[in-house]
């Protein structure tokens, strides 16, 4: 899920408390810190579900109803911290030169998104991978209410939280009462689970023409490079 780090693997050797603390600080980067936006936010929390239900050969000793609500004040907080930066900053958001961690099109992807939903962006923008780091400080750049700001941060880190962890645990409660082995099918079912939540981007890219076009003229580009190299 992230490159280097094993959950499954770490959870195994590191203890309960350490998993809930390094997810924790996971959901909240990935929901309001500009360096989170590449966290899979979305296969964690299912993992977490998963590893807590028990596989085949560990089970994570902890309570699922008390790590769901740890990550959702992590999601809460970190959106908070991300409305906060950006109401601060500004306008000076959309200003900031491209670095490795940072593009402009991020920026500008979650502003469309937040012109188009409005309000409910944050409840939506929950299930988007990249969009759900920025709208926050959009939300904070457009000086959205901070009173509603709350409400939607609330009901949609809920959901969020709620729904992806709870899908892990009671789908590996299902997979154990037919008797398969969880552990043969988990990275598979992540897999499925980071195509799914990067498959609205994917979409968003196709759809645009003018996206489409840069896409295969990159492409060609590098593969006439790969051509040259070989001859």
């Amino acid at each position: 899920m992230i490159p280097g780090f094993d959950l499954v693997q770490f959870a195994q050797t590191a203890g309960p408390v350490a998993v809930i603390i390094v997810v924790a600080a996971i959901i909240f980067a990935e929901n309001g810190l500009l360096i989170g936006f590449f966290f899979p936010g979305d296969s964690v929390l299912f993992t977490i579900g998963l590893l807590i239900q028990g596989t085949t050969n560990f089970k994570l000793d902890l309570n699922i109803e008390l790590v769901i609500l740890l990550l959702f004040i992590a999601a809460v907080l970190g959106a908070n911290v991300g409305y906060l930066f950006g109401k601060k900053i500004g306008p000076t958001l959309f200003k900031r030169p491209n670095s490795r961690l940072f593009k402009q099109e991020n920026v500008q992807r979650a502003q469309d998104f937040y012109d188009k939903h409005g309000g409910k962006t944050i409840i939506l923008a929950r299930f988007i991978p990249v969009v759900r780091t920025f709208v926050p400080l959009i939300a904070g750049v457009a000086k959205m209410k901070y009173r509603t700001f709350m409400i939607y941060n609330i009901i949609g880190g809920f959901v969020w939280v709620a729904g992806v962890t709870y899908l892990g645990y009671y789908l590996g409660k299902i997979l154990q009462n037919m008797g398969l082995d969880i552990d043969t099918v988990l990275l598979p079912i992540v897999g499925l689970i980071l195509i799914l939540s990067i498959s609205p981007a994917i979409y968003h890219l196709i759809k645009n023409k003018e996206q489409r076009q840069a896409m295969w003229s990159a492409t060609k580009l590098e593969w006439r490079k790969v051509i040259e190299r070989k001859k």
